[in-house]
């Protein structure tokens, strides 16, 4: 299960470089690519923690394009970094939330 976990955390940092690089198309696939993979594994904290970040890294290149699938990234994104309690994915979460009128 391991090699799953590293091909879905490859998949999520390709996603981000994508997304920098401006590649919105390149990037979602690679993000979607990530998420697929991570819910056939089973739940626990290290996968739960990448979903919380693929949703998350989703949200963020979606919202920039202005599409409203974005907000279901978001949601879920949100729920998975409460439940790992991981810090990162929560501070990322909670910049995704600055610029909205919620509070994590």
């Amino acid at each position: 299960m391991r090699p799953a976990y590293l091909t879905a955390a490859r998949a999520l940092q390709l996603g981000r470089e994508a997304a920098l690089l401006g590649e919105q198309h390149t990037a979602m696939q690679e993000y979607l690519e990530a998420l697929e993979l991570l819910r056939t594994l089973s739940p626990e904290r290290t996968r739960d923690t990448l979903l919380a970040h693929a949703h998350l890294a989703a949200y963020q290149t979606l919202a920039l394009a202005g599409l409203e699938e974005a907000q279901e990234h978001l949601h879920l994104g949100i729920s998975y970094a409460r439940s790992t309690r991981d810090k990162v994915a929560r501070a990322i979460a909670e910049e995704c939330l600055s610029g909205l009128d919620v509070v994590m």
